[in-house]
């Protein structure tokens, strides 16, 4: 399984913002969003290839109740079955985050879904052949419907622009069945002005609506950097 890094840090998004968190970021994505805060795992994927015990004695090393597997997309990695295992027999809490397009049996105990949205496509001036993949790949509301039903679950989307909004709903239609407190909507930018700005205008109609504002606090507490 390729690693971009593996760190502590605290969650900045979701229902377990606060918590202390060991993150293990999978270095490898089946989609290109053109906004992607972590191009090293996906546009320009590094890391090294290391096995699950490597992994699994790294993050316990850590001490550290919970852990966030990460991307890139940690699904794309059959190896995350066998980690999950150990890492659940371990004790610990495992948060998976996933844009929700493919699906493996993993123990989990809470699966983090951020379906895209029709703003994340990439340009085709930016990457003709991303334009295409990314936009064929990136919408499989029965992948997330399989993950919720399955998993407790949050479900995160990525508002860029007030025209953003109504994509969210037009996705969550496609949704057999979700619980509306379990929408978190966050507002995309990798500075604190810009998700202020975005902030005056997303607040309200997320409550509105009755999901969450899902605010990136780890952009207020460390701002754009590896490692947070």
């Amino acid at each position: 399984m390729r690693i971009a890094e593996l760190y502590r840090s605290v969650q900045g998004e979701g229902s377990l913002t606060g918590t202390p968190s060991v993150f293990v970021r999978a270095s490898g994505c089946n989609l290109r969003c053109w906004f992607c805060d972590t191009p090293y795992a996906s546009w320009e994927p590094e890391g090294e290839d290391r096995g699950v015990g490597e992994i699994l004695e790294a993050i316990l090393a850590f001490d550290c109740p919970h852990v966030v597997l990460t991307g890139g997309e940690p699904m794309l990695f059959a190896e995350l079955i066998p980690l999950c295992e150990l890492l659940h027999n371990a004790g610990k809490h495992l948060t998976i985050e996933t844009a929700g397009t493919l699906h493996l049996p993993v123990a989990c105990d809470l699966m983090s879904i951020s379906p895209k949205l029709a703003n994340s496509t990439p340009s085709y001036l930016q990457s003709p052949r991303w334009h295409q993949r990314h936009e064929r790949a990136r919408q499989t509301p029965e992948i997330v419907q399989r993950l919720i039903d399955e998993y407790d679950y949050q479900l995160k989307f990525v508002v860029h622009h007030p025209e953003d909004l109504q994509g969210v709903l037009e996705y969550l239609a496609l949704l057999a069945s979700f619980a509306p407190e379990r929408v978190w909507i966050m507002p995309q930018g990798v500075s604190r002005s810009a998700l202020e700005t975005i902030s005056q205008w997303l607040q309200p109609w997320t409550q509105e609506h009755g999901f969450q504002y899902c605010p990136r606090k780890q952009i207020e507490w460390y701002g754009s950097q590896r490692g947070t």
